[in-house]
């Protein structure tokens, strides 16, 4: 896609777990899988001190959803909100100041923490507790810059309480676990200047190695979030919510852009139908034309004493199924159907069917005929059909007809839920500034120049500065260097060097952050299980010389695979390190069945014959050792053939 064309604009907003204890009490920070003590919940919207009801908080109460908490003994009432906060935790406080220092941000002179409405059952209270800390902020990209602008402006930095965990869903039930809830979120909010898919990355990737660098945020997948505002041109403002991995962050934007895009073709499609709001009203109950019906979930549905509504949509046809041809005759990917497929399975809706897909499901021609004569639809017509219960069904119906007027409008402002193939669904209505009100119970905080001044003494390491560090210190070039911390691998490497303070290892290390890993995560293999025990074992094992630097990658994948220690794999993978004699004996063998290769190749035949040798010794014995005694053998063995001939 044209990017630029299409007027493509991305802000970011990331969360940060903070490794202290939990904001408004002293419990630790820590996720469990101990149940320990269970209570329910239902909550629902109040207004703002405005009097105003958040349309979020609207949309989540239509769900009628109840809540099923775990509270682990590892936390306090705090979280079960039966005992007011404590006061704030004031080593997060800090570590925010101190990131708003390193992005040249402007703290607030009080903090005062405000309630955030939220009622999907994350939080215990019904509430989020949120506080400014920072804004105005200006983060250079230093060496990400390339692809884009030199610094990205940050508009607000806000510390806040991360949500309760959700460990379970089973029909209007959620089980939410509170070990999570209550831990320091640092939360970054930068301007819309981002243009391409690309950049949104890099400058994730930037705030993460800044983070990083404070050393007091945790790792870990969940432990850090990413949330996208994407928008086009002739779009609006979505957020795709909850992005965990770094990696997918481009594809994310990608599919948004590509979807924004085609709800635009979708309008102005219906604009040259001539279709007008007042065309999208009609619902009507077409059961009798499906009793006798193979369709498994609509005949499942009225034998349990459920409906069928039909929804004529004028002008919609063509513009629901998997394809919408675009300006230069291309075929671009479905548009409105999962659309509205997916705003009524916010009330619990699945039985949804358009006419774009059909016949199809069990639904047979027949009867689609017969529900367009009902409907009196026209050629260009489009209908929707509901199976469900009466009431849900009626309700169902009434969000086609507005998520169907939204249609004529082109891109509605919404919040998105991230799918793991870079694609997202839709979750509920963009919140606005009805769900924030001021939190009584939580004194404000006078942000004092002795404060300041302690924030800037203790001040880290910024990342160009490790770069060079790392480069003078442990041997290792820039771009490495660069890569590690970027990865978030630095800390890592630099223990494990220091531990292993040899030239020969500083090599060995950095390969197996920067290579092996990523090549065992690219092959699906569950790289988050290799922890610093393991590598520890692994660089051990190689000093003692118990088997070569080439079995690395095999030893790795087998501890991760089989759930089993270093010495385990070593054993069972046979690369336990043989003698010079064993390796020379081997190297001669090989070398007696390939002396008419020799004679042809001469020292050449050295690279395919080490390419055979390896395949015996690999893991046993270290590569550049082999191939220094197989090149000597085949010199020797040269020398002796030219010396017989002479």
């Amino acid at each position: 896609m044209d990017y630029q064309a299409l007027g493509l604009k991305v802000g970011l907003e990331i969360h940060q777990q903070l490794d202290t204890h939990k904001l408004f009490c002293n419990c630790p920070s820590e996720l469990t899988d101990i149940k320990a003590l269970e209570f329910e919940r239902s909550l629902h919207p109040t207004q703002s001190e405005m009097g105003e009801v958040d349309r979020t908080a609207q949309t989540e109460a239509r769900r009628k959803l109840r809540f099923r908490y775990q509270a682990p003994f590892s936390i306090c009432l705090v979280e079960c909100d039966e005992e007011p906060p404590h006061e704030a935790n004031s080593q997060a406080i800090n570590t925010v100041l101190q990131f708003a220092y390193m992005v040249n941000a402007n703290p607030v002179d009080e903090i005062q923490f405000m309630r955030k409405i939220v009622i999907d059952g994350s939080n215990t209270s019904g509430f989020q507790r949120t506080a400014l800390i920072a804004l105005g902020g200006n983060m250079d990209m230093g060496d990400l810059a390339s692809d884009g602008p030199t610094s990205i402006g940050i508009t607000t930095i806000c510390l806040e309480e991360d949500a309760a965990r959700k460990v379970e869903k089973k029909g209007s039930e959620i089980t939410y676990r509170l070990d999570r809830l209550g831990i320091p979120l640092i939360e970054i909010a930068t301007e819309p200047v981002i243009k391409t898919p690309a950049q949104a990355r890099d400058v994730a990737l930037r705030i993460g190695s800044l983070l990083r660098a404070t050393k007091k945020v945790k790792r870990g997948i969940g432990t850090i979030r990413e949330d996208l505002n994407i928008s086009i041109a002739e779009g609006s403002r979505v957020e795709v919510k909850g992005v965990q991995e770094l990696k997918m962050i481009s594809t994310y934007v990608e599919e948004e852009a590509g979807r924004q895009a085609r709800l635009v073709m979708a309008k102005k499609e219906l604009e040259k139908r001539g279709v007008d709001r007042n065309d999208i009203s009609m619902i009507k109950d077409l059961t009798s034309l499906f009793q006798s019906t193979d369709s498994k979930i609509i005949k499942g549905m009225i034998e349990k004493g459920g409906i069928v509504l039909g929804i004529k949509l004028m002008g919609f046809d063509g513009l629901l199924g998997d394809q919408l041809s675009n300006t230069t005759g291309e075929e671009e990917r479905r548009v409105l159907g999962p659309e509205f497929a997916a705003y009524v399975n916010t009330i619990g809706v699945a039985g949804i069917f358009h006419s774009d897909e059909l016949p199809a499901n069990g639904i047979s021609q027949d009867e689609v005929e017969k529900v367009r004569n009902v409907l009196k639809m026209g050629e260009m017509d489009a209908f929707i059909l509901i199976a469900e219960q009466k009431k849900k069904a009626k309700e169902a119906g009434e969000i086609v007809i507005h998520r169907a007027l939204m249609a004529l409008e082109g891109v509605p402002e919404e919040t998105r839920d991230p799918l793991p193939d870079g694609t997202s669904r839709y979750s509920r209505p963009l919140p606005g500034r009805a769900r924030m009100y001021p939190e009584t119970d939580v004194p404000p905080i006078r942000i004092t120049k002795k404060r300041m001044e302690y924030v800037k003494a203790n001040l880290p390491e910024m990342p160009e500065e490790k770069e060079m560090r790392f480069v003078k210190s442990f041997g290792i070039n820039i771009e490495q260097a660069k890569q590690l911390i970027n990865v978030g691998y630095d800390e890592m490497f630099e223990a494990l060097v220091t531990r292993y303070d040899t030239e020969n290892m500083q090599g060995i290390i950095a390969k197996i952050l920067l290579n092996i890993i990523p090549q065992l995560e690219s092959e699906g293999k569950e790289v988050n299980k290799i922890n610093d025990k393991i590598l520890d074992d692994i660089l051990r094992a190689l000093k003692a010389e118990k088997f070569a630097k080439e079995g690395i990658l095999e030893v790795l994948e087998y501890v991760i695979t089989n759930d089993v220690s270093v010495e385990q794999a070593l054993s069972d993978l046979d690369l336990e390190s043989i003698s010079d004699e064993e390796m020379n004996r081997i190297i001669d063998s090989i070398i007696s069945e390939r002396m008419d290769f020799i004679r042809e190749r001469e020292i050449s035949a050295t690279a395919p014959l080490m390419g055979v040798v390896m395949k015996k010794l690999r893991g046993k014995v270290d590569g550049m050792k082999v191939e220094l005694a197989l090149r000597k053998k085949i010199e020797e063995v040269i020398n002796s053939i030219n010396n017989f001939q002479s």
